[in-house]
């Protein structure tokens, strides 16, 4: 009995050591693997657009500086769009200023008459939470973003012009008898990584048109703005958009707005949602890459816990490609099943209706 036991025990051994050793090393090479993580996903989201114009002659070095330009071209846009409407807000900061001395008035009000904790007690301890501190080290974690951004850039430059370098280094390294196999899997994942990343890309751009409209109608000022804001955190999943819509909310009492518009800032939240994931998720990013929700989370609570934010970011687009790989790996399908979502049958139900109206 021991005999039969002991294959499965080394096999539980060897899997609980593969996770703690890899645990240890993305935590300790995190200021290596960041980087690289972030200039991977970019360069997966930008080689559809580098193999377009190579196929229109343009030399690969040049195609990479072009998509990474037009990368670059499009967060300029969106920061010049969040600085334009944030010149706005600044023109009516006394303003706000005065709002939100009274909002906070009131809020230190109801903590003391719930808690009992003086208004002079709260002061303190919110000194003690050390914005001052932050602020200080604000031009050093500027620098290092800077950096990050810089060493980001040339990472994906390079992955992107020696891709093809890197496939015959591994077509080398496996055998000859599963140098086609692996061609396949190789390109097949990287196939629906690629319209995963896109169809993200899609949907945040949708976002911000949906976003944009619902808080116009209901009357938020700086509509584009939270737009813009609400949009983006999508990036980060669950955390994100709810931290956007509670932002959008307090900007909208701290403006002085009522319960009209705070009602109609949660509807605009509840129809984006609805629309993000019962029409927008299946549509433009596809059902084959979805994490069931339990993985969903799990896989960003392991990211902040590992890498902080940026692993809160990156944590869905890799498990997701985790998933791809796993599906098209015999030995390893059981773990791509695990990570998926419920499989569901083919109907011509009302949504199915609304998605084809999309298509």
């Amino acid at each position: 009995m021991i005999k039969d036991q002991s294959p499965a025990l080394v096999k539980i051994s060897l899997i609980v050591f593969i996770i703690i050793g890899g645990t240890v090393i993305l935590h300790f090479g995190k200021w290596l693997l960041v980087p690289l993580a972030f200039a991977l996903v970019l360069a997966m989201l930008l080689v559809p657009l580098s193999k377009k114009l190579e196929k229109r002659g343009v030399s690969r070095s040049l195609a990479t500086t072009l998509c990474i330009l037009t990368l670059m071209l499009t967060f300029a846009i969106i920061i010049g769009l969040l600085a334009w409407q944030l010149s706005s807000v600044m023109d009516d900061v006394n303003q706000i200023k005065h709002r939100l001395s009274v909002v906070t008035d009131h809020v230190q009000r109801a903590v003391t008459n719930y808690t009992g904790i003086a208004k002079p007690q709260q002061e303190e301890m919110i000194k003690k939470a050390g914005p001052g501190d932050i602020l200080a080290q604000a031009p050093s974690i500027l620098l290092g973003i800077a950096l990050d951004v810089i060493l980001i850039l040339v990472y994906v430059f390079l992955i992107m012009c020696f891709r093809s370098h890197l496939m015959k280094f591994l077509m080398k390294a496996v055998p000859a008898d599963q140098q086609e196999k692996t061609t396949t899997i190789v390109y097949e994942a990287s196939e629906v990584s690629q319209k995963y990343l896109t169809g993200m890309a899609l949907m945040v751009i949708s976002l911000w048109i949906m976003y944009g409209i619902g808080f116009s109608i209901v009357g938020v000022r700086y509509a584009l703005f939270f737009a813009v804001l609400c949009g983006t955190l999508e990036m980060v999943p669950f955390i994100g958009n709810l931290i956007g819509t509670i932002l959008t909310v307090l900007m909208g009492v701290v403006q002085g707005g009522d319960i009209k518009l705070i009602v109609g800032i949660l509807i605009v939240y509840g129809l984006v949602q609805f629309i993000e994931s019962y029409i927008l998720q299946p549509l433009v990013v596809g059902n084959e890459v979805n994490l069931n929700p339990f993985f969903t989370i799990l896989s960003i609570v392991i990211g902040e816990a590992i890498w902080g934010v940026s692993g809160m970011i990156l944590a869905i687009p890799v498990f997701g490609m985790m998933k791809i790989v796993f599906d098209r790996f015999q030995p390893l399908k059981p773990y791509g099943f695990l990570l998926g979502g419920l499989e569901s049958k083919k109907s011509s139900g009302f949504m199915d209706k609304i998605k084809g109206c999309f298509k």
